[in-house]
């Protein structure tokens, strides 16, 4: 078991390197976007990986994702993504179908993870939504990683607004 968690964090490690590595300065936010979500469905073996985006005080809007189209508005407070908004702060489901509110774009995905970003005045301006299709996918491991993930994606959307 012990290996197992040493494993995960070390293959985790690594992805934060890759995520790293891929981001280009000069180039617009998009592609350096596109390519970490890109990295982490490949890396992570993922339904759908995306950003959604605050729209307006309580709105999330579809923005950069990878995988099958996708639901394109959410309000705070509904689904998971809304709800880690609202709550600005992650929430893990372990089987999407006993999320009371549950927002279902496809069929396939059974487990979610979805984790806030922040502007530099500390308020939500987007969540990362990860999809996977085994139940019980994300653990705090996940958790800890993911929201280091997202550290990155502050980055470069913040960077954009200087």
């Amino acid at each position: 078991m012990e290996t197992d968690v040493l494993e995960k964090r070390e293959r985790y490690e690594n992805l934060l390197r890759q995520m790293r590595a891929l981001i280009v300065d000069g180039i617009p936010p998009e592609g350096n976007i596109c390519n970490l979500l890109a990295q982490l469905k490949t890396e992570l073996n993922l339904f759908w990986v995306g950003l959604y985006m605050r729209t307006s005080k309580n709105t999330l809007g579809l923005g950069i994702f990878q995988g099958m189209p996708a639901c394109t508005k959410i309000d705070f407070g509904k689904g998971v993504c809304g709800t880690a908004a609202e709550k600005a702060e992650t929430v893990i489901v372990d089987d999407v179908r006993d999320f009371p509110g549950y927002i279902a774009c496809h069929a396939e995905p059974r487990s979610e993870i979805v984790i806030p970003g922040f502007n530099d005045f500390g308020e939500v301006s987007f969540v990362l939504d990860v999809d996977s299709v085994e139940l019980a996918k994300f653990d705090a491991i996940d958790k800890e990683y993911l929201e280091k993930a997202v550290k990155l994606f502050e980055e470069i959307l913040n960077a954009d607004k200087v």
